[in-house]
């Protein structure tokens, strides 16, 4: 085996070759956000495995969303900081981090499409925005994704007013796919869907980690999702993440949301959900 090529320190150094893709994918330290006197969160400590399923949940006014945009760098926080891939994000030069953006992929609620832009227009933006790629070679590759979500072939030139919910979320999760990420976002994925839709975009998120070894942190209030296809479930209360952990052992943490939230009907419900799909597929 030839000697590895000793690194030229005059040479431009790739972002790739300064993270550490074994890393944890995200960690949240130490994270305070507050919005004048108010406080949202204090002494956040927060860490997702790489190639987990994770579900954020929280009371409302919790501040999820808030937090979701602080992990994104969409708001900065007021204490902490968060490192992605083993880098403090502080720390990043431009380049560093418009390659690390690249590695994150965000399902926004509702879609947040391009009413103006077709499916394969939405999906071939973040493709315009960041990579030198042909057109051709572009509707290729949106074509693709637009496949992979379970999307038909002809839904590519309709417009989101074309679009069923359902569809409209689909599409939106084919454009967060579009650059290939390592970290998915995922907020509210299937609020306003139909238990029917909603299962089946729990088992596309399943297959799609699988496919693409994704890493994948999910905001949601649905129990199903919760208890069919989430590792570990991080619970938000009293500004902060007290435990992170599976499903079993956060059902049992000493917290009054927590007890009123996975002990009532509702979540005896799902887990009888889940028990039977569990059955079906030992069948």
């Amino acid at each position: 085996m030839e000697p590895s090529r000793p690194i030229d320190p005059d040479e431009p150094v790739h972002p790739s070759q300064l993270i550490d893709m074994s890393a944890p994918p995200m960690r949240a330290v130490g994270i305070k956000t507050q919005f004048g006197p108010n406080i949202i969160h204090e002494n956040l400590d927060f860490t997702v495995r790489r190639g987990e399923i994770v579900g954020l949940v929280g009371g409302s006014g919790t501040g999820k969303s808030v937090l979701l945009n602080t992990m994104l760098g969409l708001k900065e926080p007021e204490g902490g900081y968060v490192e992605y891939f083993g880098q403090n994000r502080n720390d990043l030069d431009a380049e560093t981090r418009r390659y690390i953006n690249n590695q994150m992929g965000v399902l926004f609620q509702g879609g947040a499409l391009f009413s103006s832009l077709t499916v394969r227009e939405n999906v071939m933006m973040p493709m315009r925005e960041h990579t030198d790629l042909s057109a051709p070679l572009m509707r290729e590759l949106a074509d693709m994704k637009i496949h992979m979500v379970g999307l038909p072939p002809e839904s590519a030139v309709l417009y989101p007013s074309d679009l069923s919910g359902g569809m409209k979320k689909r599409a939106g999760l084919a454009r967060s796919l579009a650059l290939d990420p390592k970290l998915l976002f995922l907020d509210e994925p299937t609020a306003g869907l139909d238990p029917v839709g909603a299962n089946a975009f729990d088992e596309l998120i399943l297959g799609l980690r699988e496919a693409m070894n994704l890493t994948v942190l999910m905001v949601t209030h649905d129990l199903d999702s919760l208890y069919l296809i989430c590792d570990r479930i991080a619970v938000l209360v009293d500004k902060h993440i007290p435990i992170a952990d599976s499903l079993d052992r956060v059902s049992q943490y000493d917290h009054p949301w927590v007890q009123e939230y996975f002990g009532g009907p509702r979540s005896r419900a799902a887990i009888g959900a889940s028990d039977a799909a569990a059955s079906r597929q030992k069948g």
